[in-house]
């Protein structure tokens, strides 16, 4: 990590020196090997600041999935406890491995492991969206760390033999919430929840410990994998379902706001080059040079990501980064304005199924909570869209200067 002068003479535009002097200061006398046993890293630098919040992400990586990974890393209030991940846009292989190389190409804490989890669905056969993501899951993208990287393999591998996604959830839980001593934690989904749905089911006594579930998934009256379905919840409805009758606080992020948040032309060009004007930005017929390496990688992968949004989707103005607003919203929720509703997931009909059926004209006759009887889940309704690109940009910054490998730092 740079010297704390350093940080502050170069990004004190987004970072507050009167807050951020004296909790860096703390943070540099930290030693992990001083730690005691049950007190890790970022537990230790949360209660320093007091105002972290601990994030669980769930995940199919897939181009948007890396960058919710990022924002999870990069984000400066919240703390990344683990990764799991989850059949979806690939293979569960190549997710796996996915998951570790954007963990280590944004320079995670070594702490910070991949989890597998469930390989198909429930009950219904697994897809996977190579028409979008490519074969890999991560198509087009230039930079990643091998696979073979012995540090991809420490992020995937555990002492005594491999743990599973529910576990590790739940150990999660536990250790920061200490039966209501301690802090929630905040679980994202940014794939089909088949994962979430079997936590929820395996382990109904540490709900309590789960501050909200906020998960990108569904839409109100569109699709993109039907007609009115969405890929994730499509995926697996029935472990939609669980989740929404789970008695804990859901956000949901649907098609509807994140086709909103498009990463545009003016975005990649700001992204590979932070000091482009955007007025210079959106006048240049061609895209400049990155100006780091990770600026480059980021820019393949949003290039394939957009690419294949045109040839499939019809989006000629840029990608929606869909994933990202999860972590953007546990980070910022004054960007989003949401909605309590009743939402459901249709299970059996031949044209609908896997539609997220969401009761704004309160048809249902609802309670309070937030189960299977209750107004269940705020739904996203409309996003700070340039709110949400800067502080993705922050991100990116924060990325190359905090903690990066040696081979993705600035030229």
């Amino acid at each position: 990590m740079r010297p704390i002068s350093s940080l502050l003479a170069t990004h004190g535009d987004f970072w507050d020196p009167a807050q951020v002097i004296p909790i860096l200061t703390l943070i540099e006398t930290i030693k992990p090997s001083t730690l005691p046993a049950d007190l890790t890293y970022h537990t230790a630098i949360r209660q320093l600041t007091n105002t972290m919040k601990a994030i669980w992400l769930d995940c199919d990586p897939g181009h948007d999935d890396a960058t919710a990974i990022m924002l999870a890393v990069h984000c400066s209030n919240v703390s990344l406890l683990g990764v799991s991940t989850v059949h979806g846009n690939a293979s569960h292989y190549n997710i796996q491995l996915n998951a570790a190389r954007c963990l280590e190409a944004f320079g995670a804490d070594p702490s910070i492991k991949v989890y597998p989890g469930a390989v198909k669905p429930l009950i219904r056969p697994v897809r996977y969206d190579s028409e979008i993501h490519g074969g890999d899951g991560l198509g087009g993208v230039e930079g990643l760390p091998s696979p073979d990287d012995p540090r991809i393999c420490e992020r995937l591998n555990h002492p005594g033999g491999p743990v599973r996604a529910i576990e590790a959830i739940a150990k999660a839980i536990k250790e920061s919430w200490k039966d209501g001593s301690g802090e929630r934690v905040v679980v994202i989904s940014s794939g089909p929840m088949t994962n979430i749905a079997l936590f929820v089911s395996v382990y109904p006594e540490l709900l309590g410990g789960v501050e909200e579930f906020v998960f990108m998934g569904g839409a109100v009256g569109l699709g993109n994998r039907s007609a009115v379905a969405e890929f994730n919840i499509l995926c697996d409805p029935e472990a939609a379902q669980i989740v929404l009758d789970a008695p804990v606080k859901k956000i949901m992020i649907p098609l509807n706001v994140t086709h909103t948040a498009i990463f545009t032309k003016a975005h990649h060009s700001s992204l590979l080059n932070s000091e482009i004007i955007q007025d210079i930005a959106e006048s240049t017929s061609e895209l400049l040079k990155a100006s780091s390496p990770l600026r480059h990688m980021l820019s393949t992968l949003l290039g394939f990501f957009a690419s294949t949004y045109k040839s499939t989707f019809g989006f000629h103005l840029g990608p929606p980064i869909h994933d990202a607003l999860t972590v953007a919203y546990v980070s910022q929720p004054e960007l989003f304005r949401c909605t309590r509703y009743r939402v459901d997931v249709e299970l059996n009909g031949t044209h609908t199924s896997g539609e997220t059926v969401v009761d704004i004209w309160n048809y249902r006759e609802t309670d309070d909570t937030w189960g299977n009887t209750g107004k269940n889940t705020l739904v996203a309704e409309t996003l700070d869209v340039d709110g949400f690109f800067k502080l993705f940009m922050e991100c990116v910054t924060r990325d190359i200067i905090v903690d990066a490998p040696p081979n993705y730092k600035d030229y």
